[in-house]
């Protein structure tokens, strides 16, 4: 059966600290972006919000529109039964029949004006909603502008850094399998706790490199003799000496 090798406490810490170099190298690359990929991203999500917004106001113009259709319908409806009253009424034999008749007449005519007061209410609400909804699309066309620019920006820098991004992501995918499997949970959690993304750092004059508290004599004393993993007590990050430090290369 194949034995695993062991690898000594040096080993691990040079392996943690490639790969620390080769990911503060990427963390670099993605600043020279900026925040351009979240202005991209937003600016996206901004134009979907006016689009969704002017297909709903579309959408209500077009309910309104069919509103004041139904309402001239029955204006016309109205207005044929007047007609048809009215020569009713020359007909007549009783003026209970005449005033049944005027009756009718008066409930139409109350009816064409309830329609035409529907109308007036419904054309003011879709020049209300046109403002809207042209406010909507020059929000969509401005933005769609800066989007433009945006993108362009960040593929010129992407395009700059490309090679090197894409050679440094092969290196981190190798340096990440050389660390040994106990260490990859807790050098992830370090990184993420910090903005910096700084896990594994020297010790610099006197100093942990990561927040500056003073490191002891001992520890610093441990910490070259490469027997254990030393963390720092102030921040928890990885303690390496600056001779170590320096004599791995990210590539």
């Amino acid at each position: 059966m194949a034995q695993v090798k062991e690898f000594s406490v040096e080993e691990k810490l040079a392996s943690l600290i490639r790969l620390q170099k080769i990911e503060s190298k990427l963390d670099e690359l993605q600043i020279l972006k900026g925040e351009l990929p979240m202005e991209v991203s937003d600016l996206e999500d901004e134009i979907e919000g006016y689009r969704s917004r002017q297909i709903r106001i579309e959408e209500e113009i077009n309910g309104v529109t069919e509103f004041i259709n139904q309402r001239k319908e029955a204006i016309k409806e109205a207005e044929a039964l007047i007609k048809k009253y009215e020569k009713q009424s020359d007909n007549v034999k009783n003026n209970r029949e005449f005033e049944a008749i005027n009756k009718e007449v008066e409930m139409q005519q109350l009816e064409v004006k309830l329609a035409e007061k529907h109308i007036k209410d419904a054309t003011d609400e879709i020049a209300e909603k046109a403002e809207k909804l042209e406010e909507a699309k020059k929000n969509v066309v401005a933005k769609e502008g800066i989007l433009k620019t945006k993108k362009t920006e960040l593929e010129k820098i992407i395009v700059a850094n490309e090679k090197e991004e894409k050679q440094y992501n092969k290196l981190r995918e190798d340096a990440f399998a050389a660390v040994d499997d106990r260490l990859k949970a807790s050098y992830e959690k370090i990184r993420g706790n910090y903005r910096n993304g700084l896990a594994v750092v020297a010790v610099e004059r006197d100093a942990c490199g990561g927040c500056f508290n003073a490191v002891p004599p001992q520890k610093q004393s441990e910490i070259k003799q490469h027997k254990k993993i030393m963390i720092c007590e102030n921040c928890g990050r990885i303690l390496v000496d600056e001779e170590l430090h320096q004599s791995v290369e990210a590539k």
